[in-house]
Order: structure tokens, then sequence, then C-alpha cells
């Protein structure tokens, strides 16, 4: 299935964005009559018919619309602070997405290398993975948010900071043992300096739980990544 993604698409007929309709016309050389599926990135995708082929102007038809496909059992926020190199950010934000994320917020720390975030570009990324991967929910990216300030904001849901300072006081659980099935989670995942004790310390105080990925030193964008997968692994249904 080719998918196509369209944040603006609504029934019952609808023109293709200008990139969108270069690559199904051009580059897939599709053509009246064909189908294809567009997602609108909230839940939706539409099974579409093509009925002007314009390489600029594409338009569809809607022909069949199924709603909620691949809704997670679980709600998943990652705040990570991007990395000093861009292209190991950009493969945190395509795995995320693949294996299902919610939200993901850029997270400026004390430690942080790298404090500006193009988010026009880092949404192409998301939209490339949430189009490779045949998503129908594409994660909100947010803008670089200061450490302080996202602490202080209410979240609905068990909220972890993921840090590898062994000596502070207040002990660190596994993440695996920190989440159960169906829950909403913010997870924080520190700069290659990891977070101050400061930092932590305020988490802590805000009502943060402490957690570790296990012993391995892991690079920020593994972190944060391992920390995904290890949520949805543990939303995976149990065998009969």
């Amino acid at each position: 299935m080719q998918l196509f993604y369209d944040p603006q698409i609504v029934p019952p007929e609808h023109t293709l964005a200008e990139e969108e309709s270069h690559h199904c016309v051009r580059v897939l050389r599709l053509g009246a009559g064909d189908m294809v599926h567009v997602t609108d990135g909230r839940g939706n995708i539409y099974r579409c018919r093509i009925t002007e082929p314009d390489r600029r102007r594409c338009r569809i038809e809607v022909v069949e619309t199924q709603s909620g496909a691949g809704r997670l059992p679980y709600g998943l926020t990652m705040a990570v602070a991007p990395t000093k190199n861009t292209e190991r950010f950009d493969w945190f934000m395509e795995k995320a997405t693949e294996v299902g994320i919610d939200e993901i917020i850029p997270l400026e720390s004390e430690h942080s290398e790298r404090r500006t975030l193009k988010n026009e570009r880092a949404m192409k990324v998301i939209v490339a993975a949430v189009k490779q991967s045949l998503k129908a929910y594409c994660p909100l990216l947010r803008q670089m948010t200061p450490f302080g300030r996202l602490i202080a904001e209410p979240f609905d849901g068990i909220k972890l900071i993921a840090h590898c300072d062994e000596t502070h006081p207040v002990p660190r659980r596994p993440l695996r043992s920190a989440v159960k099935p169906a829950e909403r989670v913010l997870i924080l995942t520190g700069p290659e300096g990891d977070f101050s004790r400061a930092e932590i310390d305020a988490a802590v105080e805000a009502g943060f739980v402490p957690v570790t990925l296990g012993e391995r030193r892991l690079r920020t964008e593994t972190a944060a990544v391992a920390a995904a997968v290890t949520v949805a692994m543990l939303n995976e249904p149990e065998d009969e």
C-alpha cells in the first residue's frame, strides 16, 4: 500500500498538496482511476480514486474511510534533548514514530549541546516515517521547551526521568517495572552530558520518578528509542 499524508484532506473530494501530487503523478506515474491511500495523521486513512492526475494539483475522490486505524493502547510523550549531530536526533524521531509515539518534545536542559531545532525540517522526517510505516497517526512535535517549564506543566499520567546519576539519593527503578500497560507516560531523556543534579532534584520534587534503562551506556538517541520500545513492548498483548 502506498500511503500519502495530507492533514487538510476533507471528503468527498480533495486536492493533494504539490509535493504529494508530484510524488503521486510524476514519481509513481499513477493516473486517472488508480487508487491511493491518504492519511490525515489523526487516525483516518482514506481510500481514494484519482480523478485528475495533475503533478501540482492532483485531484482525488474519497471512496472509503477507515477511522482509528492503529490506535495505540497507551499514550507516550518523549521529551528528549536534541543531539549535537542533527542526523542522530532525526534517527530517534524516525524510529520513535515507527514504534509508536504521541508527542515529541525537544528538551532544552542545562547540559544541552544544541538549543535550537528546525521544526519544519524535523516534521519532514516524522511524516516520512509515518508514510513508510503506514501509520494513521502523526506524532505531535512541540517547539524546543526549557526543562524547568516542562516539569512544571500538568500531565495526566505517570512522569519519569531517565538519568545516569548512580549516586543520587532517590533510587532509580527499571523502566519496565515503572510502567503498566495502557498508561499515559511522559519520559525525559537527557543530553550527552546527562541531566544535572539540580535538574534531577527539581524533577523528583515535581513528581517525576527516576528510572534506568539498564547497565549499558547508551547514546542519547539510543536511550530514547530504547525507552519507546520498552513502553511499546509492555503494551503488547500476551500470548494465549
